[in-house]
């Protein structure tokens, strides 16, 4: 038998309790594992290492490249960045996938409705990327990136994900319908893919109305494939619908390294009571055999647990509340006295192994056969009233070159008027036309503007060209921008 290497990180709170059930029960699942424990997450951060990620956890995964985590306890409107956030940027898993289905014994509101389903979550870009910035003492910005590599590969990992779980179709979940140029790529690419997967109907939903559908039908969903924070609100969603983050696994996939981890968080006052449920950690750990290719324990340890789950004699409280639950090494041990078993209403999906998207080696993926400026938008800090900072800006552009078509207020045109009631706030979009457009702006001018712009006491932020590819906008208009 082959030994698999995997870093096994316990994690805050209730994770060490859940992990250490998870790892019982593949041990007795009889596939071989050489577990190297590293840690991450509070601990860490309470060492003074800024990521919440030590040098030897990153070392211990570089090596194994599978690692079972613990839920991590993150800062909240404070602090450091997430560590689990960190490890899925370091290591590249660009994809989470949380599958979700019905329990058998698990009372919910829509039990007998055969939910089964997976959730394909973009898992390093979007607002996640983080990056922040005040741009005044009152206004903070987040910058979303979408790729068009990132959408290729998730959209990509989608299809995959069907084809291997026997699946017939997939959806993908944006909000393309407003924010036509970042959700929008998610949504041109993977249509651009479906031809490549005629065995699967694709089909595209606008993401509010995705929402509404798996509270309203969920059982009509198999796959569905979506941006970051969508990914995260939606899968979370999901898992409300079958019991709670309880039964929620989750794998974060990358080229080389895969994270295997609970949807849930650490429950720090539940923590070392033996009553958390461990059942999402347990799933994952199957996801994870999977994974490794052993697709025969995978199916057995699932059986198990749905086989514990419908004898209802060994649940946690979450289930069956306070006087009968079991606790979770109680749960843990009627798994493994059940490892064999198959249950009589739902079985494990059998499944075949995941195909992941290469890496590719290019860095530009997308190469336009022609490109201009326009202009620019130049992001400043003013108190004045759209109608003076417009006449003032007027008067600046014109001996630089530029010509300012219009201004807006948090997305909304104030200058020239359109008779908008805007409550308008000291952050002000002000889009220059350039006068004589080019492959690239003459920089002599756009300095000479933004000296205008500082000699006249306003403040400058950021700077964004206005580019055109193939002939079409690279940017969106204001609301009520002509």
């Amino acid at each position: 038998m082959k030994t698999h290497p995997v870093t096994l990180i316990p994690g805050d709170g209730i994770g060490p309790e859940v992990v250490h059930a998870a790892q019982r029960i593949i041990d007795a699942s009889g596939v071989r594992i050489a577990w190297e424990t590293a840690h991450a997450g509070a601990s860490v951060f309470l060492k003074g290492v800024a990521s919440g990620v030590p040098a030897d956890t990153i070392d211990s995964i570089s090596r194994t490249r599978v690692a079972l985590k613990g839920p991590l306890e993150t800062p909240v409107g404070h602090g450091e960045k997430s560590a689990n956030v960190t490890l899925r940027k370091l290591f590249e898993t660009f994809a989470n996938l949380r599958p979700i289905r019905e329990f058998p014994g698990v009372p919910t509101p829509y039990a007998g409705r055969g939910i089964d389903l997976v959730v394909v979550r973009e898992n390093v870009e979007d607002l996640y990327a983080g990056i922040e910035h005040m741009q005044t003492p009152g206004v903070a910005q987040c910058l979303k990136l979408i790729s068009h590599k990132g959408c290729e590969k998730i959209a990509r990992l989608a299809f995959e994900v069907a084809r291997a779980q026997g699946r017939t179709s997939v959806h993908c979940a944006t909000k393309a319908n407003i924010m036509k140029l970042t959700e929008g790529l998610l949504k041109r690419t993977f249509e651009s893919l479906a031809p490549e997967f005629p065995d699967l109907k694709a089909q595209h939903i606008v993401v509010d109305n995705c929402a509404h559908q798996l509270v309203k039908k969920p059982e009509q969903f198999e796959v569905i494939v979506t941006t970051n924070m969508n990914g995260d609100i939606l899968s979370d969603l999901t898992s409300a619908l079958v019991g709670g983050l309880g039964f929620a696994p989750s794998a974060n996939l990358g080229h080389e390294v895969a994270i295997f981890e609970a949807v849930h968080g650490s429950a720090p006052k539940y923590a070392g009571k033996d009553v958390a449920n461990p059942t999402a950690l347990i799933l994952s750990g199957v996801m994870m055999l999977r994974h490794l290719g052993e697709m025969a324990a995978a199916e057995r340890i699932e059986n198990a647990v749905l086989v514990t789950l419908a004898d209802g004699r060994s649940v946690t409280r979450d289930v069956v509340g306070d006087e009968r639950a079991a606790g979770t090494t109680a749960f843990a041990d009627a798994v493994i006295g059940n490892l064999g078993r198959t249950p009589a209403e739902v079985q494990a999906r059998s499944q075949k192994p995941l195909k992941v998207p290469v890496r590719g080696d290019r860095i530009v993926t997308v190469q336009p056969k022609t490109r201009s400026d326009l202009g620019m938008d130049i992001f400043i800090e003013a108190a004045l009233q759209p109608a003076v900072l417009g006449d003032l800006l007027t008067g600046l552009a014109g001996p630089a070159g530029f010509k300012l078509k219009m201004i807006s207020n948090r997305g909304t045109q104030v200058y020239p008027s359109r008779g908008a009631g805007t409550d308008c706030i000291d952050h002000w979009r002000c889009r220059f036309l350039d006068l004589q457009p080019a492959a690239t702006p003459d920089l002599a001018r756009v300095h000479r503007l933004l000296e205008s712009i500082e000699t006249a006491g306003l403040r400058w932020m950021q700077i964004e060209k206005l580019p055109e590819f193939d002939g079409q906008p690279g940017f969106t208009k204001a609301q009520g921008e002509d």
